[in-house]
């Protein structure tokens, strides 16, 4: 039960020009996507997704009504859709255990169209572009092949990726399209910036930096964001990094440094700060081994909920 392109399997022999090249649709598709000027969305009704996140949702949801992420250069944001059911899983994938993740968000979004009777999986691949090292090119090909080995049909509607979402400007490669959001009711995929990361930003992002696996942080049914509970030991060298300059930052700590958004530097010298500030998660954020919850507020805007409320 094969990743499909028009109804025909997909051939992963072919190189992905090739493959482009085979079904000029995608090639087009990715054209008008990459066209888009990037849309600012705002916090309200938004659940903003982490490198090595995932969540899940449905039209259905009375609080969240768009998935996004963005700050990906050699990642790949991936959105799976039942179309009967309209579920909804957007994720940040780095190449990290790419089989694995892939199982986990197809049971993720089939766990919510059981019911639907009629429909099809569809998936939506965007991110990545020419980089010197081809992390970008061996992460199209991971998830192509994961897909490809999943017991469902798999339909690839959208395909964004590596060389279909690459820029050249003075010898030197970029990703065109960073970030995307999807309208979990309208099904609309679109390049997205996110002034707001949150809540509990540099917690996340600590959870990343310290090895995380990939982690479902929402509950669509009862609507609320889960954060933890996180353990990590504390993080080697930790005041050797700070100390570090920002292209010492850049070189040792991106996979791709000449290609990073300009607040990169920024943001990891901040997760490395709260690193320092939380040697030992179990005893200064996560005391009780509960995780922190979040609910929409009237304004549409995440607001911590105590454990005991619930």
């Amino acid at each position: 039960m094969p990743l499909l392109i028009n109804g025909q399997r997909v051939d992963l022999a072919l190189p992905t020009g090739e493959m482009i090249r085979a079904y000029p649709h995608l090639e087009e598709k990715a054209k008008l996507l990459r066209s888009q000027p990037a849309q600012i969305v705002e916090p309200k009704g938004l659940l903003y997704v982490q490198q090595r996140e995932f969540a899940v949702t449905t039209p259905k949801d009375g609080s969240v009504s768009i998935l996004g992420s963005d700050d990906a250069t050699t990642c790949h944001i991936v959105v799976l859709r039942h179309t009967g059911s309209g579920a909804t899983c957007l994720t940040h994938c780095d190449g990290s255990d790419t089989e694995a993740e892939v199982s986990l968000i197809m049971n993720s979004v089939k766990s919510f169209s059981d019911t639907a009777g009629c429909g099809r999986l569809e998936v939506h691949l965007v991110g990545g572009f020419n980089d010197d090292r081809q992390l970008s090119q061996k992460l199209t090909n991971q998830l192509l092949r994961a897909f490809d080995l999943q017991p469902d049909d798999v339909h690839l509607v959208t395909f964004c990726v590596t060389e279909l979402n690459d820029r050249e400007e003075e010898d030197i490669h970029f990703p065109i399209i960073y970030g995307i959001a999807v309208n979990v009711k309208t099904a609309e995929i679109f390049p997205a910036t996110f002034p707001e990361k949150g809540p509990d930003e540099d917690l996340r992002s600590a959870h990343v930096l310290t090895g995380a696996s990939l982690t479902n942080i929402y509950d669509a049914k009862m609507e609320q964001l889960h954060i933890g509970p996180y353990f990590w030991r504390p993080f080697p060298h930790v005041d050797f990094w700070l100390q570090q300059d920002d292209k010492q930052i850049l070189q040792n700590l991106s996979t791709s440094p000449l290609a990073e958004p300009p607040h990169f530097v920024s943001h990891i010298r901040s997760t490395l700060t709260f690193l320092k500030e939380h040697p030992f998660p179990s005893r200064s954020l996560f005391p009780d081994r509960k995780p922190r919850i979040y609910k929409k507020n009237q304004e549409g805007l995440w607001e911590q909920v105590c454990s005991d409320k619930i």
